[in-house]
C-alpha cells in the first residue's frame, strides 16, 4: 500500500479530471474522503492552485449554516467560521483569501479577480430567494459570487461529496420559482430533491469523473448543470419537487 497523498499527486489527479490552467472552479469538498494527505488541507488547496495556475480562481462555500434564526445575529464576515467542512474553513482563514458578506451563504475566493467575485454580494440586483435579508443583498442575485461563476461558465468540482452538497441546486430553484411566477405571481417556492436531480444529471454524462486521492469526484460546467436541470424541471417537475404535508 502506498504512502499518503501529496500536493503533487493530488494536482496530477485534478489535472487528469480535466481541471485546467485558467479555470474558475467552485469546490464542494470532504477532506476525509481524500484519505491520508501529507500536509493536510494546505496540500489540498495547494494542489487546486497548482491545477488552475496563477490565472485561475478558486471559490468555496463559506456558509454560516448555524440555526436559521441565529445566522444574522452571529454573522461576522471576518470571524464567523465556515460550516461547510474542514477544507473550506482552512481556505477561509488563509492569507490572501477574500470572503463575500452574506449572513448565510457567503463565498470565499482566492486567485485571479477574487475580490471582484466576492465584493458585490451586498447588491440587491437580481432574483429573489428565501435567503434574502436586510441589510444584506440578494443571496443568488446578479452580483452574487455563485451567479457570477454561472455567468462566467465556471466549473463545479464535487470533491468526495454527493449531490446533497451541491448548493447550485438552489440557483436552479430560484430560477424555476421566477419562471413559475411569470405564470402565477403567487407561486410557492419549490424545494428540489437533490439526490433525484443528481441521478438525472449523472445520466446525462456531461462531466468528468475520477479519483482525486481516494475521493470519488465529479467535474462539470456550472452553466451546463444549472441550465440542464432547469430545463428538465420545467419539462417534468413531478419527480424532482418536494411535496410537504
Amino acid at each position: 500500500m502506498g504512502g499518503p497523498h501529496t500536493r503533487e499527486s493530488l494536482a496530477r489527479d485534478l489535472r487528469a479530471l480535466r481541471l485546467e490552467p485558467g479555470d474558475m472552479v467552485f469546490v464542494h469538498s470532504s477532506f476525509k474522503s481524500l484519505g491520508p494527505v501529507e500536509g493536510g488541507a494546505a496540500a489540498v488547496v495547494g494542489a487546486l492552485e497548482d491545477a488552475v495556475g496563477p490565472e485561475g480562481l478558486i471559490l468555496m462555500p463559506s456558509f454560516n449554516l448555524v440555526e436559521h434564526d441565529k445566522r444574522a445575529t452571529t454573522w461576522n464576515v471576518e470571524t464567523s467560521p465556515a460550516t461547510t467542512g474542514w477544507i473550506t474553513e482552512f481556505f477561509r482563514t488563509m492569507p490572501g483569501t477574500v470572503r463575500s458578506d452574506h449572513y448565510s451563504h457567503s463565498v470565499a475566493a482566492r486567485g485571479r479577480r477574487a475580490h471582484e467575485f466576492v465584493s458585490e454580494h451586498l447588491s440587491r440586483e437580481g432574483l429573489e430567494s428565501p435567503w434574502d435579508k436586510d441589510p444584506w443583498g440578494k443571496c443568488y442575485g446578479m452580483r452574487s459570487p455563485m451567479m457570477k461563476a454561472y455567468d462566467a461558465d465556471g466549473k463545479l468540482l464535487m470533491l468526495g461529496v454527493d449531490y446533497h452538497s451541491s448548493t447550485y441546486v438552489h440557483v436552479v430553484e430560484v430560477m424555476y420559482w421566477h419562471w413559475c411566477r411569470k405564470k402565477d405571481p403567487k407561486a410557492d417556492y419549490s424545494w428540489i430533491k437533490r439526490e433525484v436531480v443528481g441521478e438525472f444529471w449523472d445520466r446525462q454524462g456531461r462531466m468528468c469523473r475520477g479519483k482525486v486521492g481516494d475521493a470519488d469526484c465529479r467535474l462539470f460546467r456550472i452553466r451546463d448543470y444549472v441550465d440542464g436541470v432547469l430545463a428538465e424541471l420545467q419539462r417534468n417537475p413531478g419527480p424532482y419537487v418536494k411535496t410537504w404535508g
